[in-house]
């Protein structure tokens, strides 16, 4: 995993989430995490098709308090969001077509 789709540890906060607007994925996960690993790519290759998605990589575990705040009990958990509202969520995908079913809920495509 390269240093441009590491997990930050500098989340945005719930109130800049819930403010958004238009489309946004929350991806939270760690580097380390294998599941997480294994979705990077499917993750990228969907969202190569919809470049005006917002992509947070935000990093998760004990005291990070925006995955608590969106239920986040896994990793990876996609978080799709339109104008800050929860639109959808994936929890561990292994499949490239979910997660594009999922962007295409939150950016159609004409």
């Amino acid at each position: 995993m390269s240093d441009a789709t590491a997990y930050s540890p500098d989340a945005p906060k719930h109130a800049e989430v819930l403010s958004s607007t238009g489309p946004t994925l929350l991806d939270f996960g760690t580097d380390w995490c294998g599941h997480c690993r294994r979705a990077a790519g499917l993750v990228e290759a969907a969202l190569a098709r919809h470049p005006g998605v917002r992509h947070w990589r935000v990093e998760d575990g004990p005291g990070r308090q925006l995955g608590r705040q969106f239920g986040v009990k896994l990793w990876p958990t996609l978080v799709f969001l339109r104008d800050g509202q929860e639109v959808c969520k994936l929890v561990r995908p292994t499949q490239e077509a979910d997660v594009s079913l999922a962007l295409e809920r939150i950016d159609p495509r004409d």
